[in-house]
C-alpha cells in the first residue's frame, strides 16, 4: 500500500539551512580534525534602550578578554591557555578548545565608547550597547505664509 506524505516546501528549507550551517561548522572547526582556533557561542537579544550581546568564556580570566570598538565594529578577542597534565600512568583527554578567538559584530550607527559597558560573571561576558537616539522628525512650514510680512502688515493665504 502506497503512503501519501503532504510536501512542506518550509519544512525543506530549514532542513537545507542546517545541513549548510553544519557544513559550514564543520569548515570552521576542521570536520573532526584537531583545530587550534575556536569561536564560543554567541546570543543577542535587544531591550528598549540597549542591545546585549553575550559570550560564553568559561575558564578565561577578565584580563584576557579585550572588547573594542572600531568604526561601528565591536570586536570581542580573547584567549585559553591549555592547561597540560602529564603522568606515565593515566591518559587525559582534551576536547575543549583553546587559544585565542576574535568575534566582530556590527553596532548601531552612532554607538561611542561611552555607550558600551561591559560585564564579566560566572564565565559569561555581556556588552551592553545603549541603543543612540534616533533623530525625530522636524515639521517644516510650506509656503511663505509662515511669519512673513509685507510693508508691516502680514499676509495671509
Amino acid at each position: 500500500m502506497a503512503t501519501l506524505v503532504r510536501w512542506e516546501p518550509l519544512r525543506e528549507i530549514g532542513a537545507l539551512q542546517n545541513e549548510m550551517s553544519r557544513f559550514m561548522n564543520g569548515l570552521l572547526e576542521g570536520n573532526g580534525r584537531t583545530n587550534q582556533s575556536w569561536v564560543p557561542a554567541l546570543d543577542v537579544w535587544e531591550t528598549e534602550n540597549e542591545i546585549v550581546y553575550a559570550v560564553d568564556l568559561p575558564g578565561i580570566s577578565e584580563e584576557k578578554i579585550s572588547v573594542e570598538l572600531d568604526d561601528g565594529a565591536l570586536t570581542i578577542t580573547a584567549e585559553r591557555d591549555r592547561t597540560e597534565e602529564e603522568s606515565e600512568e593515566r591518559f587525559y583527554r582534551y576536547e575543549r578548545h583553546y587559544g585565542t578567538f576574535s568575534r566582530t559584530v556590527a553596532v548601531p550607527q552612532g554607538v561611542t565608547e561611552s555607550d558600551i559597558s561591559a560585564d564579566y560573571k560566572n564565565g559569561v561576558l555581556e556588552v551592553h550597547v545603549k541603543k543612540p537616539e534616533q533623530p525625530k522628525p522636524k515639521r517644516i512650514q510650506v509656503g511663505s505664509a509662515a511669519g512673513a510680512t509685507i510693508e508691516g502688515k502680514s499676509e495671509q493665504k
